[in-house]
């Protein structure tokens, strides 16, 4: 008697069990994101902390559609440590290969942080054909890559700023200081990695040399250097009106200290990594007022009410982590890497790499940087107006501690104003 009374529990228990709804984003398997890239860096970090928030929305509406399935995301990180000084190619590379084949994702976003690790790290993305929507890594060479082969390349993507939109805001910055204060001598500073020579080379070649500036003096400097005072006394003693730095290196804030401590008499404007966030005011001792920095994605580092997604995304993270974001390069599209690419799972309706890929190409969304669409190339096409393109700007850090946009007119708030020392020469 108790055998069968224990039998029917069984059944009904297991009746029940059967019964229970359970939802389908908990009960289907986790579409997997890799996040491979620098965690250590700045930029690296914050954008993984991004990837989580995007996902953690998505998965909170019950996941990404599948084919007719919902199925939560789930993130795998690993740090390829490719943006530290001494560390090869080679063992980023085996980080890239080694979380592909161990935590088989669906996709990549952020990726490496190196443009030679980008670049080298194509053929083992072509190789397993996983769909990658890259974010910090800045060289066209990816570009040029993909379109010297485009089948085999096909799965590779930027959603992030390029070096040649860089170079774009860069010149128009500096066509804007030429126009309001007839300046037109520059000596330019930049890190000795391909990102940043690049973006030297080009601005030169594209703006300076057509525009009629005098470039007085081109150095580079190794990653870890901490100090410029050399460069600054060469730049002082030949009349530089402008210098025009490109660093994404922790200790290049020390440049614009030692700017501000020596009194160089020329505007200080470009892009320094550790000068972008909020926080840059109080780690370096409120010496930084009148330097002009460049955010390379709106929404990274700095809102703006013109683009209410932006500001929207931009308190949503401070609110999460409980600080606001502070690298200006790559956090913004890390977050929105994600939302398109669920996007494009959703429309190819599987995780066949092939038919995620050509959702992607059609790519045209509204999003935290505005208008966001791939090029020929698979690069978001950046500009200056963000209904049309995804957007990039400029601010000055003010002598009270504030961050002003000045370029482009489109989300501008304040006037660029001079250092001590320097006039208008109109």
């Amino acid at each position: 008697m108790n055998r069968k009374v224990n039998l029917l529990c069984l059944a009904l228990v297991a009746v029940f069990v059967w019964t229970i709804p359970v939802p389908a984003a908990f009960a289907a398997e986790p579409v997997v994101i890799g996040v491979p890239t620098s965690l250590g860096f700045l930029e690296g970090k914050e954008a993984h902390k991004a990837v989580q928030l995007a996902v953690s929305e998505i998965n909170a509406k019950g996941g990404v559609n599948v084919g007719g399935t919902k199925r939560p995301l789930k993130v795998a990180a690993t740090d390829l440590r490719d943006a530290a000084p001494g560390v090869p190619v080679p063992e980023a590379l085996l980080g890239l290969e080694k979380i592909i084949l161990e935590k088989k994702p669906a996709a990549i976003v952020v990726g490496p942080f190196r443009s030679e690790a980008l670049i080298a790290g194509m053929d083992i993305i072509a190789k397993y054909k996983v769909p990658m929507l890259g974010t910090i890594a800045m060289s066209p060479g990816s570009e040029k890559k993909i379109k010297s082969d485009p089948e085999k390349y096909k799965y590779i993507f930027r959603t992030c700023l390029n070096a040649v939109h860089l170079v774009k805001y860069l010149a128009g910055n500096m066509a804007l200081i030429n126009k309001e204060f007839g300046f037109n001598k520059v000596f330019v500073m930049h890190q000795d990695v391909a990102w940043a020579r690049a973006t030297g080379g080009f601005v030169k070649k594209m703006y300076f040399d057509k525009a009629g500036w005098e470039v007085l003096g081109m150095e580079a400097y190794p990653t870890g250097t901490s100090d410029f005072s050399s460069a600054l006394m060469k730049a002082r003693a030949k009349g530089a009106q402008v210098i025009m730095v490109i660093f994404d290196m922790p200790s290049s804030g020390v440049l614009v200290k030692q700017w501000k401590s020596m009194k160089v008499p020329a505007l200080m404007a470009g892009f320094i990594s550790p000068l972008a966030g909020s926080e840059a005011w109080k780690t370096f001792n409120g010496k930084i007022g009148g330097v002009m920095n460049s955010i390379f994605e709106l929404g990274s580092a700095i809102s703006s009410p013109k683009v209410p997604k932006s500001k929207v995304f931009y308190d949503k993270y401070k609110k999460t982590f409980g600080k606001e974001i502070q690298g200006g390069h790559g956090i913004a599209p890390a977050y929105e890497s994600v939302y398109i690419l669920a996007e494009a799972i959703e429309r190819a309706g599987s995780l066949d790499p092939d038919a995620i890929v050509a959702e992607l190409k059609k790519t045209d969304r509204n999003g935290v940087m505005g208008r966001i669409r791939y090029d020929e190339g698979n690069q978001v096409v950046y500009g200056t107006d963000p209904t049309e393109n995804a957007l990039g700007l400029v601010f000055q850090w003010t002598d009270d501690g504030k961050r002003k946009i000045v370029f482009p007119a489109a989300v501008a708030e304040a006037k660029i104003q001079l250092p001590p020392g320097l006039k208008s020469l109109k």
